[in-house]
């Protein structure tokens, strides 16, 4: 993240969390820059991992799809087909 974030939001993490200033503006520009990871980059990335961890396709794409729709900023509604495209293009 380039830009610094929001004041208002470092201060309301500084004071409900206890952190000093500078520890507060570093975790608040690390979530938004993991929450403004684009769509496809994540279903690609997760896709990965759920792979890794020995998980069939059929499973991944309803947990892709139940992940992508509880994120804070909600991702567009996918179907299987366009997550598979996603992944496999």
């Amino acid at each position: 993240m380039t830009e610094s974030p929001p004041p208002d939001l470092v201060r309301h993490v500084a004071g409900t969390t206890g952190l000093p200033p500078a520890v507060a503006a570093r975790v608040v520009a690390d979530v938004v820059a993991y929450f403004s990871e684009p769509v496809e980059s994540y279903v690609r990335r997760r896709h990965a991992e759920l792979r890794r961890g020995h998980h069939r396709n059929a499973a991944i794409w309803a947990v892709l799809a139940e992940e992508l729709a509880a994120r804070p900023v909600a991702a567009p509604v996918l179907s299987e087909r366009q997550l598979r495209r996603v992944v496999y293009g």
